[in-house]
């Protein structure tokens, strides 16, 4: 039976989970009299254990920085001075001073820590441990881990309320979502998506800017819809079968859910008004000689515990390995 996509061995594998944050000169320091905005996008990269710093108004890498071993998950504080960088390698999460793109604090967090979420009032950070089945939370502050919360079996996605009131968890082999309150960090719902191995394989969350609806892509290529007032699966979407949904983003008016597919290369368009598949993007593969189980030559995927899934075509194809983000 098929796996999840197995990795090849690369010291130039590049993640490409982007996210571009809007610094304010002289809020950070860059060194500008000026009060024009410069907007920067921090990549990580996994194969060479840096992060590089692209000027956007140029298009130029203007700094690389060395991290810890197997940089992945990132995320920028609301205010634009820090970045939190999930390093799955060394077990730890990189905090780079945006203003001197350095790293200036290194937190030891679970094992295996792979995405990453910061409230909206930037207090807290947190953090998905897929191999200790746990979230650390960590003070932003201090940047100490001030909460180790317990979730379901292998935790990946993670996305938090607008209010900051609940962070959602995806939980790969549990099949459940995991609903954390933010100020007890305590699980106060799990939310099932399917019934048998059609409930295995939930992996990116976003979610509205309502705070309404949690728009959830599992590796069965289908969408679940989440009530967050009520924490309930409200809709089903089947992206395409034999689909391989991974990554989710949702446009800042609300209308749009981006979901990109493995298995055909390609990001679906989801009309959120009416739950159903308005358009269908083709994408340009990572590593187009090879087939499906050598996806996106991804080093956190090395060791990681393989969820199985239902049978599919043998026959290889192309796979793009993408994290989609989008920014007001």
């Amino acid at each position: 039976m098929p796996t999840f996509p197995k990795p090849l061995h690369s010291n130039n594998w590049q993640h490409f989970g982007i996210v571009l944050f809007l610094l304010l000169s002289m809020g950070v320091g860059l060194g500008t009299a000026t009060a024009q905005a410069q907007i920067r996008a921090y990549v990580t990269n996994s194969g060479s254990n840096t992060v590089s710093v692209i000027d956007t108004a140029t298009n130029t890498v203007v700094a690389t920085i060395p991290g810890g071993i197997g940089p992945f998950g990132i995320a920028i504080t609301p205010d634009g001075t820090r970045a939190y960088v999930t390093d799955v390698g060394s077990n730890t999460v990189s905090v780079i001073d945006a203003g001197t793109n350095l790293v200036v604090s290194t937190i030891p967090v679970g094992d295996f820590p792979d995405e990453i979420a910061i409230t909206p009032d930037g207090s807290h950070a947190y953090i998905t441990n897929l191999l200790s089945r746990n979230v650390s939370v960590i003070d932003t502050a201090t940047n100490i881990v001030v909460a180790t919360i317990t979730v379901g079996v292998f935790p990946e996605g993670v996305a938090i309320t607008p209010d900051g009131t609940r962070a959602y968890v995806t939980t790969l082999e549990s099949g459940t979502v995991s609903v954390i309150d933010t100020a007890s960090n305590t699980v106060v719902s799990t939310i099932p998506l399917g019934t048998g191995d059609r409930s295995k394989g939930p992996v990116g969350i976003a979610i509205t800017p309502d705070g309404k609806r949690a728009y959830v892509a599992d590796f069965f290529g289908t969408a679940s819809v989440i009530d967050t007032p009520t924490n309930t699966v409200v809709a089903t979407i089947l992206a395409r079968f034999g689909a391989e949904s991974f990554g989710v983003a949702i446009t800042p008016d609300g209308t749009r859910a981006y979901v990109t597919d493995l298995q055909v290369n390609s990001v679906l368009v989801i009309d959120t008004a009416t739950n159903t598949v308005v358009a269908t993007i083709r994408v340009r593969p990572l590593y187009p000689k090879y087939g499906s189980d050598h996806a996106g030559r991804n080093p956190r995927l090395r060791n990681r515990p393989r969820l199985q899934h239902r049978s599919r075509s043998s026959t290889p194809r192309p796979t793009p390995w993408l994290r989609t983000f989008l920014s007001a």
